[in-house]
């Protein structure tokens, strides 16, 4: 790839096509401000990214640094090669991806007017009015202040007025929540992995004792909570939620499940210093936490590669009694 060291342009579009670019892409007067970007070929920019509009139609792309567009991001349906945004990345307009041919990686949030992603992993939240995501990973949280719309979809939370669930829904925290009543079409599963041993499934090693998902009907399962604020004003939130329904909580050792360190690790992955693992896979392998194995093994989960099993636990009265009795350690 040809290395750029420095961008010296008169007009309002960059092209960028088997490139590296040592440093950021940033105006340095008013007269760049208005400046497209346009990817169409291996390209990596070690710094951060301004740009009226930045469109990709072929990658691999990766922008090591911040992002910020003012119009759209688009990553187009047909664009080949995967597209890495390590840092945040904001937009007073959309983001927009579609890619059919390879993975886009988020490794830390976005915030923009609208959001919509198609085999997308955003190693943290979203925030947006509107929000649409099929077939994605997101190991955050996913805040529309407007509508949200999930399609066979991995998260860890969710808050929105309006929200519409298709095919298969994964929830990795014991709530979601919406203003009002989520609408799911027929067919639509909804599953809560609060309780599933991922760290044994990334291991590709057997699921613990008491562990697995918790189906959630989130047309009988819901709870009305008032919320008020400092000037009270009250709004009225749905809560769907497996914290009231799970006693076997308290009887799982939830560090050996390693969830919380597996999520924890994921988010971080573009903020730290080093590489974490899980230890040793089934094969003795120090199992690795990258953007790219995480995202793989939820994208397995998500297309039914790897299988996890439902929580059936079976207790004692006795052994419920001591954990949860007046006398507990």
């Amino acid at each position: 790839m040809k290395e750029l060291k420095e961008l010296r342009l008169d007009d309002s579009h960059l092209m960028l096509q088997d490139n590296v670019v040592r440093g950021p892409i940033l105006p340095r007067g008013y007269s760049e401000l208005d400046r497209e970007i346009h990817v169409k070929g291996e390209t990596v920019v070690e710094g951060a990214m301004y740009a009226l509009s930045l469109q990709v139609t072929a990658g691999p792309l990766q922008v090591q640094g911040a992002v910020f567009i003012q119009r759209e991001l688009h990553i187009f349906t047909d664009c080949k090669g995967d597209v890495e945004f390590c840092k945040s990345v904001g937009s007073s307009g959309s983001v927009v991806c579609h890619s059919t041919s390879g993975k886009v990686y988020f490794g830390a949030d976005i915030n923009a007017k609208s959001v919509s992603l198609k085999n997308a992993y955003v190693a943290a939240n979203i925030f947006a009015d509107e929000v649409v995501l099929e077939n994605c990973v997101v190991l955050g949280g996913v805040f529309a202040v407007k509508s949200l719309q999930l399609t066979n979809v991995v998260l860890g939370t969710f808050h929105s007025p309006s929200v519409r669930i298709a095919q298969e829904l994964a929830v990795l925290l014991p709530s979601v929540f919406s203003v009002e009543p989520i609408a799911s079409l027929p067919g639509s599963r909804v599953r809560n992995f609060a309780l599933a041993d991922l760290g044994a499934l990334m291991r590709g090693v057997p699921e613990g004792e008491r562990t697995g998902y918790i189906s959630v009907d989130p047309g009988k399962e819901v709870q009305r909570s008032v919320l008020t604020d400092a000037a009270g004003n009250t709004q009225v939130v749905l809560c769907y939620s497996v914290a009231g329904k799970v006693l076997t909580a308290d009887l799982v050792n939830m560090d050996h499940l390693q969830n919380h360190f597996l999520l924890a690790a994921g988010s971080l992955g573009a903020q730290t210093l080093r590489t974490y693992d899980l230890g040793p896979d089934s094969k003795g392998k120090l199992l690795e936490l990258t953007p790219v194995t995480i995202a793989e093994f939820f994208f397995k989960i998500l297309d039914g590669r790897i299988t996890v099993k439902p929580l059936d636990a079976k207790i004692s009265f006795a052994e419920l009694s001591r954990v949860y009795g007046e006398n507990r350690a």
